[in-house]
């Protein structure tokens, strides 16, 4: 597949012309412009571009990129040593942040939910990148960690009496602990998101709404994993998913 051919594509499934983000989406390095092979993974790290050369890949597909609002734009150091393997093996890097977070289907708070087993009632927050909805039968905050936990490979911290009862939910993948008032505002039972910050812990207490930090990287492992698996299937790559350890 040429290289133009599908990064168009995906621009198109994704809409990304659409979103406000803090970094560019779509082709973000460019590299050989026939395309058979990828390999996608959460995040563009030295791991995942050594990955990519033992597969042979042609291209790179991942949530978080590079060359990110305010970061220091220079090419030297460690993102330096990532851009020469990259040139150096013709490989394209190909990304999409809040394009990925969003998709109906494929997005990570769509995947969340469905391995989560979540009913989605709908959609807050600025661009609308937040999620809220219902658990299928309510359960205590303690039983919902330990789902949690299980589906997602990862212990949580849960912020909360794990004897309250949980029924109606919010969630946004990620570093979005900044929507945890507005998902307060919608009176849900419990907000998840990937991370959580020192203020977080003071307005959970204080509100009564628990908070589940359930993991930034294991949060947003499915939408690229989805992602990928879309492109097997109607683009015919071959495509392999990826995933490095990431305990953040």
């Amino acid at each position: 597949m040429k290289r133009d051919e599908l990064t168009r594509y995906l621009d198109g499934l994704l809409d990304a012309g659409r979103w406000r983000d803090y970094c560019p989406n779509g082709l973000q390095v460019e590299g050989r412009p026939e395309i058979e092979r990828v390999v996608a993974g959460v995040s563009a790290s030295a791991g995942l571009i050594e990955a990519a050369i033992e597969r042979n890949a042609d291209a790179i597909l991942v949530h978080h990129g590079w060359f990110w609002r305010g970061e220091d734009a220079r090419i030297v150091g460690i993102r330096r040593k990532r851009l020469h393997l990259l040139l150096a093996h013709e490989i394209n890097l190909i990304a999409y942040h809040l394009p990925l977070d969003s998709h109906a289907e494929l997005g990570n708070n769509a995947q969340l939910a469905g391995q989560l087993d979540w009913r989605v009632d709908g959609r807050f927050g600025e661009q609308d990148i937040g999620w809220f909805g219902h658990l299928a039968v309510p359960t205590t905050l303690g039983e919902l960690a330990k789902h949690v936990s299980s589906r997602l490979q990862r212990a949580p911290l849960v912020i909360g009496e794990a004897s309250c009862t949980i029924s109606r939910i919010a969630w946004c993948s990620g570093a979005a602990q900044n929507l945890f008032e507005q998902a307060i505002a919608l009176g849900v039972d419990a907000y998840l998101s990937g991370e959580i910050s020192e203020q977080t812990v003071h307005l959970a207490r204080e509100s009564g709404t628990a908070f589940i930090a359930a993991g930034h990287h294991a949060s947003e492992r499915y939408g690229v994993r989805a992602l990928a698996e879309h492109l097997a299937e109607h683009c015919g790559l071959h495509c392999d998913f990826v995933d490095l350890d990431n305990p953040v």
